[in-house]
């Protein structure tokens, strides 16, 4: 009798661990297929500055993999879960929460840009003589040609300015 319920407790002990062994699998096979994507993007030809960001993105993959595996990784979240939250997204404008309708409203009232039939007239700051004399006396730095970063714009509209001011003053004196 005692050996049939340690059979018994042994058979129901075995059945529970696999399922849930089973179960961590299937739930860490979302990590494991994308480690698996990357080591065969490893495995195609590419440039060195490739090979690193993809040995990069291998390592974090097969941490998170390693953890899933461990127990130490939440679940990923459901593509059900995504769609909501982008949804919610597409109905708030601003931090103002906006019902479906009302969104649909906004989108069908925009308007175009320049919208107009009177023609656009743009003057410089100076015109003939002066303009002539402006673009003999202003010297553009050489970073100002193409700035890459804000610091260097904001350099470069000052720069301008304190130029414009000195050339004013100039011209003022002249004239």
């Amino acid at each position: 009798m005692y050996k049939i319920h340690f059979q018994i407790f042994f058979i129901s002990l075995a059945l529970t661990f696999s399922h849930q062994s089973y179960a961590e699998k299937k739930h860490c096979q979302f990590y494991a297929d994308k480690l698996h994507n990357i080591q065969s993007q490893q495995r195609q030809g590419h440039s060195l500055k490739r090979s690193e960001s993809l040995k990069k993105q291998q390592e974090s993959a097969r941490e998170k993999w390693w953890q899933c595996q461990q127990g130490q990784l939440k679940k990923p979240t459901s593509n059900k879960q995504n769609i909501q939250k982008k949804k919610q997204r597409k109905n708030s404008v601003k931090g103002q929460h906006l019902s479906g309708s009302s969104a649909s409203d906004v989108k069908k009232t925009r308007i175009e840009p320049f919208e107009t039939s009177a023609a656009l007239v743009l003057k410089s700051r100076y015109q003939g003589k002066k303009l002539q004399a402006w673009l003999e006396y202003y010297q553009q730095p050489k970073q100002c040609s193409r700035p890459k970063t804000i610091k260097k714009f904001a350099f470069c509209v000052e720069n301008r300015r304190t130029q414009q001011l000195a050339f004013d003053k100039m011209m003022l004196v002249k004239f």
